[in-house]
């Protein structure tokens, strides 16, 4: 799925040796969007918040987490640690995934105890 939303993305995928890690793949991804993002290439932007927001929606407890911990956490932790805004990425999220985004800045804030804390566990 994610080749699919992301075809510029091949590269990274095809000479990781971590392709099992989903966790590390997302991560990847995270520093791929950055990359494309400074260079002002945000085509492949809305298929991959397509299919992460398919992820949140019909995914089980563990592609929700996926999603959320590994995809979107990522995206904040690698843009913020690179010296970028992760809010300039906010604006492609879809409800859910805009849901989940925002309840991570709450975690962070110490604003909820726990990510899931604040919105409802589907």
């Amino acid at each position: 799925m994610i080749l699919e939303a992301c075809p510029s993305f091949r590269e990274t995928w095809d000479t990781s040796p971590d392709k099992d890690l989903l966790y590390v793949v997302v991560g990847n991804l995270a520093r791929h969007l950055l990359t494309l993002y400074r260079a002002g290439q945000t085509d492949e932007f809305k298929p991959v918040c397509e299919t992460v927001e398919r992820l949140h929606v019909e995914g089980d407890d563990y592609v929700r987490e996926l999603a959320t911990i590994g995809f979107l956490e990522g995206v904040q932790n690698v843009w913020a640690n690179n010296g970028a805004d992760p809010e300039d990425f906010y604006p492609f999220l879809l409800p859910e995934s805009r849901k989940w985004w925002k309840e991570l800045n709450d975690f962070w804030a110490g604003k909820i105890p726990r990510v899931g804390a604040g919105l409802h566990n589907n």
